[in-house]
Order: C-alpha cells, then structure tokens, then sequence
C-alpha cells in the first residue's frame, strides 16, 4: 500500500488558520453571509488586519478552492507514481479521497455551493486542476478494466466523488474509525457495478 499521505496543510501557517475557519463559516452560514469581520474574529484579529493575509473575500474563497484541488491533484500524482501497480494506485486513491471527506467536510460544502462565486480566471485554474485529478482516477482505472470505454470509466469517477463526498451530510453519524472502511467498500463496490454493468 502506498505511504504517501493526503494532502494537508501546515497548521502553523496563519494563512492556512485563516483558510480552515472561512471554509467553516462558508460551510455553516454561505459566502454571502459571512463578512471579512466574522473570519478575522473566529481567528483572534480584526477583520481590517485579514486584508495583510488576502486582499478580500473574493480572493480568500479563491486561494481556498485552489489550494484544495491542488494539493487533491498532487496526492493522486504521488500514488500513482509510487504505486506498484494499478490496484495499488486505486486503493491509495480511494484513501486520499475518503481522508479528505471525511477531515474536510466543510471545503465539500464550500465548493459545491461556492464556486460560482470565485472569479475567473480562478475558476478555471480550479476546474483544470479537477479534471487533472479526475484523469489520475481514469488512468489506473483504465490499466485494471482495459476494455471499459474512457467516457464510463470518468462518468464512474464522479459517481464515486459523489458518493465519497456525502460526508458533510453523514459526518457524526459514525465514527472515522467506522466510516473509512466503509466507504472504501461502497466504493470499490460501485466501480466495480459501474465497470461490468454494461
């Protein structure tokens, strides 16, 4: 099994501080609904001092969603240059995408209600680094069913994110030490369905 770990953050970054608790508040009351004064406060400092850290909240939810994809992306290119096979490389995918779900529940909520508001040419830096991500996935699914059309194997991809990415709406159901394998099974369990039922 792979040893390279999920992506995180240097949590002794404050920028990094600042960037865990926008996500929360983004999660909890949305975009709109949170002012640069509510971030500064839930990190210790005023919200005029947040402006020495991002120019504005535009600028803060961008940096969030591309930090968030990129460091997603660079854990897929990890595994699966460090995996020796296929199988491998899926499996540590799978735990790379379960770790995050389940850690960063927040930043799933944030992103599928969020991105419309991060200004271009942000969003298509983040989109781009998606669909690199996605491809990581498509390619070790490829090498284990080579028969399997591209266009399923990615439409798969996404199902399986769909299904991974349910946390903030399962997350305190049960604990991580139980929701891990869990959804590793229903995982596996749905490419598999996805790739033989054709």
């Amino acid at each position: 099994m792979s040893t390279v770990s999920p992506p995180t953050r240097n949590r002794g970054n404050r920028r990094a501080e600042i960037l865990e608790a926008a996500a929360r508040l983004f999660a909890a009351r949305g975009f709109h609904g949170v002012s640069i004064e509510d971030i500064g406060g839930a990190v210790g400092i005023s919200g005029p001092a947040l402006y020495r850290h991002f120019s504005g909240k535009d600028a803060l939810l961008s940096e969030m969603l591309l930090d968030v994809s990129s460091r997603l992306r660079e854990s897929a290119v990890a595994v699966a240059t460090s995996s020796p096979g296929p199988a491998e490389t899926l499996d540590a995918l799978l735990n790379v995408q379960i770790t995050f779900a389940i850690e960063q529940p927040a930043l799933i909520t944030v992103h599928d209600r969020e991105l419309g508001n991060v200004p271009e040419p942000a969003r298509r830096q983040i989109r781009r680094l998606q669909r690199l991500y996605v491809e990581e996935w498509v390619t070790a699914l490829a090498e284990l069913h080579p028969a399997c059309p591209a266009a399923r194997l990615r439409a798969a991809t996404h199902a399986v994110f769909g299904l991974l990415n349910s946390t903030p709406h399962s997350a305190g159901e049960l604990p991580a030490q139980e929701m891990r394998p869990l959804l590793h099974a229903m995982a596996r369990s749905a490419i598999e369905a996805s790739v033989s039922a054709r």
